[in-house]
């Protein structure tokens, strides 16, 4: 579904989350992944595709980005050129970027479920070819709020330039 141009959606404040910190951490990140991913849902495939800023930055790229932020973070999935992962394939639609966010959000929450200790370093699989240690899971937790919501404020403005649509 496109949205019309210049259409508004109400925008939803931040979570009230449970008190605990993990609680507030995955709230607010579950939140802002939700606001990223609900950007480029209905957008117009071939204009989200296309770079809207002198920068060379796309709504499909921006979440083709999150997608291997995501999967780095919490997977350990290794990014050799992290500059390209701003370049959805040509060949891949938005429907299927989104989808493929989702699913690296699930499978990334499925690690932070057996988190129980936020100052632990996040089990990550081991391929022998790094000696650098995991991040803790509470830093894994704020660098995806910061990296999501930074990405999160430059999709409402790449949308917004695309067909008008504003709002969370």
């Amino acid at each position: 579904m496109t949205a019309a141009p210049g259409s508004r959606r109400r925008d939803t404040p931040p979570p009230r989350t449970g008190g605990s910190e993990a609680e507030v951490l995955r709230g607010f990140l579950d939140y802002l992944r939700g606001s990223v991913a609900a950007k480029v849902e209905g957008a117009p495939d071939a204009p989200a595709r296309t770079a809207q800023v002198p920068s060379g930055t796309s709504l499909l790229g921006l979440l083709h980005h999150l997608t291997h932020v995501e999967r780095a973070t919490f997977l350990g999935e290794r990014v050799a050129d992290w500059q390209a992962t701003f370049h959805a394939p040509a060949e891949v639609g938005a429907a299927v970027i989104v989808a493929r966010y989702r699913e690296a959000v699930a499978e990334a929450n499925a690690v932070l479920d057996g988190c129980t200790d936020l100052g632990a370093p996040v089990a990550l699989p081991r391929d022998g070819r790094s000696s650098k240690p995991s991040p803790s899971a509470r830093w894994a937790l704020t660098h995806l709020i910061e990296e999501t919501g930074r990405h999160a404020g430059h999709a409402d403005i790449l949308r917004e330039l695309i067909d008008g649509s504003t709002g969370r």
